[in-house]
């Protein structure tokens, strides 16, 4: 009975306006589009990219929301997975050349798990030698993590070189189906349904497991969660951890999308990557989710119907949003 309880309590206390900001937005661009299957099409571009974003900056959430680390060296590990992925890629052409859609997800997939693994590896000396001296710091965390992105930058240039490198879609990904007359690219569903995954994952680990709730409970009462003897140091090297292997799976969609990378690619991203994390509310995952989506739909949009303010449109959004919720649409309480 108090299970059921504190579910129904949980369902009533959950705010359910800011989920229809993403429908909301969608209808508003309809009759602005004109075009329905235009519309279709610029709505499932947009929700891609918004779930590419949020892959990104989910490990910018869960570092800044449960360590209150400001890690602004986070495109670094962007970068890294997605050039990982060009040389992963680049040896299955076999595979990445066929036009199966399936041979064509297996090339992928261990290119994903290995820019996870590598971009892991690469956090895990990055907390310990930059991020953990200035633990409690925000000033120094942003200046420090902006000069390991730079020393990062220069390694990857010395690894890869500095030049653009292409990073083409599968042959199977490529094209699109037809849904009557709206074009649907395969990609942008594939990107879609790795977002939603990784949301699932996220969400389940964070309410359902016991590292979830030690983390949360390390974060709201650090003294009281080691006076039973767990390390709560370790759990946050694996927080740490997580969110650049997240970071590093992002840079691989990421790259695909826009089918070449270059070194400076996290940086270019940095800044989308804060607004969603603002307009989410400073740690919050379900807000990090619908931020993204939110800046993807509206730079799809925009760039469709106003070009010359796609740039500015998402910092509109922020500040919209903003004069509603100065918090983020779901904001940690606790901060």
């Amino acid at each position: 009975m108090k299970r059921k309880a504190s579910a129904g309590l949980l369902a009533r206390d959950l705010d359910y306006r800011p989920l229809l900001l993403v429908p909301v937005l969608a209808l508003i661009a309809l009759p602005l589009v004109g075009s329905a299957s235009t519309w279709l099409t610029l709505t499932v571009a947009g929700l891609a990219m918004g779930m590419i974003i949020f892959i990104i900056a989910s490990g910018l959430t869960l570092v800044f929301g449960l360590m209150d680390v400001l890690n602004f060296g986070h495109g670094v590990f962007i970068a890294l997975g997605a050039f990982v992925a060009t040389s992963v890629l680049g040896g299955m052409g076999d595979w990445t050349g066929s036009e199966q859609l399936w041979r064509n997800l297996l090339a992928v997939l261990p290119a994903m798990i290995v820019a996870m693994l590598v971009a892991g590896a690469v956090g895990l000396a990055f907390e310990r030698f930059i991020v953990r001296p200035v633990y409690g710091q925000h000033l120094k965390q942003i200046l420090i993590t902006m000069g390991g992105m730079i020393i990062g930058e220069e390694l990857i240039k010395l690894i890869w070189g500095p030049q653009q490198i292409p990073l083409p879609l599968p042959e199977g990904m490529k094209g699109a189906w037809l849904l009557g007359e709206a074009a649907v690219e395969k990609y942008r569903v594939v990107a879609v349904l790795v977002g939603l995954t990784v949301f699932a994952v996220l969400a389940w680990t964070l309410s359902r497991t016991k590292i979830g709730l030690l983390i949360r409970a390390g974060v709201q009462d650090r003294e009281m969660v080691e006076s039973l003897g767990y390390r709560i140091n370790r759990l946050f090297v694996g927080v740490f951890v997580a969110g650049s292997a997240l970071a590093g799976l992002g840079g691989v969609m990421w790259g695909l999308y826009q089918q070449s990378v270059v070194p400076q690619m996290g940086a270019q991203v940095n800044v989308l990557i804060f607004i969603v994390i603002i307009i989410g509310g400073l740690g919050s995952t379900g807000g990090a989710l619908i931020g993204a989506l939110l800046v993807g739909l509206m730079a799809n949009y925009t760039g469709f119907l106003v070009p010359k303010v796609a740039l500015f449109s998402n910092i509109a959004l922020m500040v919209a949003i903003l004069l509603w919720r100065p918090q983020g649409v779901y904001p940690i309480t606790s901060r």
